[in-house]
């Protein structure tokens, strides 16, 4: 699945595209990643069990192993959670270059009807809208083609340059969530910002569109 920013009056920022990680991004992926070691890693997500190898049912080989996983690995991985409609990992690209990651992840339906958003971005492309539009992109692909009525990202309270993609997408600060998240080796706080689709009627991204050119 793949989307795409349709140029028009007041766009934030042209030539986006959220598409499919494929196991050939393996090379740019590592290299992007490499590049912005300083800039990323602290806010890299862990588990316990990165610390050491974890036999416990259920634990992938990499777990098991006491390793991280492979790029091809981790590609499969997102693959299956999105195959079982779990999960919707997107490479952020922009005029064709890679720049970044956007995951939709924690999809549930029923009465919640909700999922979490989390992305990162090469530091190159900061703060020219990137980020933004391609949270309110996937918004939208989320409220109006899997139908669902909430979305939410969590953001350590540190987190500057975070902090700011969802203050101008207008999400709501619904508060902070104590030892949320496992990030580098620790338990950390987040706080969590949301929106319902009852609250964006024509769309997340008209309106950062609309916000942009105000």
């Amino acid at each position: 699945m793949t989307l795409r920013e349709k140029p028009g009056d007041g766009a934030p920022v042209t030539g986006l595209t959220l598409r499919p990680l494929r196991r050939s991004d393996a090379d740019d992926w590592l290299a992007l990643r490499a590049r912005n070691a300083r800039w990323l890693d602290r806010w890299e997500a862990t588990t316990p069990e990165d610390l050491g190898g974890d036999r416990r049912p259920g634990r992938t080989r990499w777990q098991r192993a006491g390793r991280p996983p492979t790029f091809a690995e981790y590609v499969a991985a997102l693959t299956r959670a999105a195959n079982d409609g779990s999960t919707l990992p997107f490479a952020i690209e922009l005029h064709g270059e890679l720049v970044g990651q956007l995951t939709v992840s924690s999809i549930t339906y029923g009465s919640l009807c909700s999922a979490s958003i989390g992305y990162w971005v090469s530091e190159h492309v900061a703060g020219r809208g990137v980020v933004p539009t391609a949270v309110a992109m996937a918004t939208d692909h989320c409220f109006f083609e899997l139908g669902l009525h909430r979305i939410e990202v969590n953001i350590r309270p540190e987190n500057a340059p975070s902090l700011r993609v969802v203050e101008k997408l207008g999400l709501r600060d619904e508060g902070v969530r104590v030892a949320y998240l496992h990030i580098q080796g620790r338990w950390c706080d987040h706080r969590t910002f949301a929106l319902t689709a009852e609250e964006v009627p024509d769309g997340l991204l008209a309106r950062w569109r609309r916000a942009h050119q105000g």
